[in-house]
């Protein structure tokens, strides 16, 4: 399998290296054959009012409470196992693991890969009915997207595994004696059972750096998957067991763990001392909770995130406008990097045309979001439904906080008619309301804060960022002292900066292999999707001294 699939481990390696494009899986449904589209709904069906199969130990029952945000009932069923029985099989299935070697690891991990990609369309429609996410946000973030990022998980960690020599002949001199002479190794050895918590929102995406950084670096994992989001991460685990199988391996080094909301197994799990490595995507709350408790283990948080966004002026308006509004409607704003804050001086927005009042930007602002939403065939394709109807709650709280600019309100779907779509929220908060602004709102809900100048505009995000944490830091301005303001706020709060976006790339789309998502260097996160701390701190290089026969003094 290393050879079969080396030359494109050494393409991800150079990609990661020069940070330029580069898209190891085609973006296009076009090039996965024929009626493909059809062929994943199909295989989608199959799994539905069925019994998911997966040869695992410790099973004490079933479990699965899936239902779709579409409306659509699954009713899969997965195997519910002990957690200790999947913590002893994943023990004991490292050791050939660990003794095959970076190159072989490296080689499975990129099989199961190029399977996952193999089963594209099937993995999009199962993250559209348990996510809600429109197909082309599913097959394009989470199925492609994710399967990229899997690919620079193993590219970064085996690079990092390569820098030091499997073995050398280590000679030091001794004067006029003959050099002493030692045989060196170096064997990389995993930490340990790597438990990988998965958010609901985007449960591939999210996962498959994790996995595969585990996997590859020697460590076995269990994915604990959401209640209400398994699917996806039970067809990516069945793919990755008979990988493992048919390459000779105990399949047992991936295992998918289940629970339901009445008793969850999540804090649990991550108390076992026998879990060495925690990746945990999802609440602030949860997120602390593990840092805090599970002091035993290497941890990798991805938390709540207020990214903020700041207007001074623009050469063009009304693309501006479209940039913001989509990156706010993908999705529905569920997106982990989608824009939470809006900061707009009252001295208003510069443009070609002349000065836009704070108060006309923010109705702009509102007539665009309608505009998009106006053609509810075209609005679903955007934004996809709510995961969650705790997420309409939200919306219908945030009515509450301020002055509300463009309200949110349902939007029927032309083919599921029990889809939950709600538009957006767009609400003005008083700038002396930092308790509201300064958190995350998740979902369709736009903040927009009017300042007294865009230098406190910049003051204020820096300030939200640093204490709350940011992914994405957005800035429109024609002015070239604020561009160095805003670099500077960057690296100082530690949150990736976009200017003047525009054009198709929004504020809330990454490439792989180019940008890092996240720093580890604010509260959303203590991890970067994907730099070489994310795959450091996963093994370990152990050294082996032997006397060169015949060197003896």
């Amino acid at each position: 399998m290393f050879e079969k699939h080396s030359a494109l481990l050494h393409k991800a390696v150079v990609a990661v290296e020069m940070r330029e494009f580069w898209s190891p899986f085609s973006e296009s449904p076009a090039s996965y054959g024929d009626n493909a589209i059809e062929k994943g709904r199909i295989a989608f069906e199959a799994y539905r009012d069925a019994s998911f199969y997966l040869d695992q130990p410790g099973v004490v029952g079933r479990g699965g409470e899936e239902i779709s945000p579409y409306g659509l009932p699954l009713n899969v069923t997965y195997p519910l196992c002990n957690p200790d029985a999947l913590i002893i099989a994943a023990r004991m299935a490292m050791h050939a693991w660990t003794k095959a070697g970076a190159d072989t690891r490296a080689g499975v991990c990129l099989e199961i890969l190029s399977r996952l990609n193999e089963n594209s369309m099937e993995m999009a429609q199962a993250l559209i009915h348990t996510t809600g996410q429109p197909f082309a946000v599913a097959f394009q973030y989470s199925t492609v997207s994710a399967q990229g990022r899997g690919l620079e998980a193993v590219a970064v960690a085996y690079r990092e595994m390569r820098q030091v020599p499997a073995s050398v002949i280590w000679e030091k001199p001794q004067g006029k004696n003959p050099p002493l002479k030692i045989e060196k190794s170096f064997t990389v050895t995993p930490r340990g059972v790597a438990l990988v918590i998965a958010s609901a929102v985007a449960p591939t995406l999210n996962s498959y750096p994790a996995l595969f950084a585990n996997l590859v670096t020697g460590n076995a994992v269990i994915i604990k998957a959401h209640p209400e989001v398994i699917l996806p991460l039970a067809i990516t685990v069945a793919v990755a067991r008979q990988t493992l199988k048919e390459a000779g391996f105990d399949a047992n080094l991936v295992t998918l763990q289940i629970d339901d909301a009445a008793t969850p197994v999540g804090k649990l799990l991550a108390l076992k001392p026998e879990i060495r490595i925690i990746d945990s995507t999802g609440s602030s709350g949860f997120g602390e909770w593990i840092e805090e408790h599970a002091t035993h283990a290497a941890v990798f948080t991805q938390k709540s995130s207020v990214n903020c966004v700041v207007v001074d002026s623009t050469d063009d308006y009304k693309g501006m406008l479209r940039n913001l509004t989509l990156s706010l409607c993908l999705y529905s704003g569920q997106i982990c990097t989608a824009p939470r804050v809006l900061l707009v001086s009252r001295e208003g927005v510069q443009t070609r045309d002349g000065l836009v009042s704070s108060e006309q930007f923010g109705r702009d602002m509102a007539f665009a979001i309608g505009k998009l939403v106006e053609d509810p065939a075209r609005a679903v394709e955007v934004l996809g439904a709510l995961r969650s109807p705790e997420t309409l709650d939200h919306i219908n709280a945030a009515r509450d906080l301020g002055e509300v600019l463009r309200d949110s309100f349902p939007l029927a779907h032309p083919h599921w008619p029990e889809a939950r779509v709600h538009t957006p929220l767009l609400l003005k908060v008083p700038v002396s309301d930092e308790a509201t602004y300064a958190r995350e709102h998740f979902g369709p809900v736009l903040v927009v804060v009017e300042t007294g100048t865009s230098a406190e505009s910049l003051a204020i995000a820096e300030r939200v960022m640093r204490d709350k944490g940011a992914l994405t830091f957005a800035v429109y301005s024609t002015n070239p002292r604020l561009h160095e303001f805003s670099a500077e706020i960057s690296l100082r709060v530690g949150v990736a900066l976009s200017l003047n976006l525009t054009g198709g790339l929004l504020i809330n789309q990454e490439g792989g292999f180019s940008d890092v998502h996240g720093s580890g260097a604010n509260p959303c996160g203590s991890a970067a999707h994907i730099d070489s701390a994310f795959v450091t701190r996963r093994f370990q290089i152990i050294g082996a001294r032997r006397q060169v026969a015949g060197d003896a003094p």
